[in-house]
């Protein structure tokens, strides 16, 4: 089976995770889309950012109904911070019967190099690349492992979500219903 691997914070999961990873598995040939919850990315601050496991049942909920989705807290149990590397050799020797794909943001391949490893990602995993607004142009574009995917072109963030929800706005339609009320019912954010 060829798994799209779509790793991130989920901090939290929104409708623009959800519209990348339909289009991941509607258009191109990956069969599922596993949604990696990353305890730690190490290119990021830890403020506001909800434990790991809480996201993880906002990510289980906001995918509940998509066969072709699934949550995965295989960074949960991996040395922190996650190295992207580390975690692909980890998920390919404990599921060696799939193939595994990482789905990035355009703006993350003009970051690529920064990577650790990212030549060894590049050398032994394909990389399909979603749009992002006004993502820089990639000389890693070239590579016959890098293809990119066309979807929709979003500007949503978890950080203007996290912003709506300290000043007591609306994130409908930002999130997936399950996951706007376990939010508001957790008092997430606040």
């Amino acid at each position: 089976m060829k798994i799209g691997l779509f790793f991130g914070s989920f901090n939290p999961i929104h409708i623009g995770h959800l519209i990348i990873g339909n289009a991941m598995v509607e258009t191109t040939d990956l069969e599922e889309l596993w949604y990696v919850v990353s305890p730690q990315n190490p290119f990021k601050k830890n403020q506001s950012l909800l434990h790991e496991f809480d996201r993880l049942d906002m990510v289980t909920a906001a995918i509940n109904d998509n066969p072709k989705f699934r949550a995965s807290d295989i960074e949960f149990n991996l040395p922190k911070p996650s190295y992207t590397i580390d975690t692909l050799t980890y998920i390919s020797d404990t599921y060696p019967q799939h193939t595994f794909v990482l789905i990035i943001g355009e703006d993350n391949l003009v970051q690529f190099k920064n990577w650790k490893n990212y030549e060894r990602i590049l050398e032994h995993f394909e990389l399909y690349v979603y749009p992002r607004p006004d993502a820089q142009e990639s000389e890693l574009k070239m590579y016959s492992n890098v293809k990119c995917i066309k979807a929709p072109l979003l500007e949503i963030s978890a950080t203007y979500i996290r912003t709506c929800i300290k000043e007591d706005k609306s994130i409908r339609y930002l999130v997936h219903k399950e996951v706007e009320e376990m939010i508001l019912s957790r008092k997430y954010y606040k």
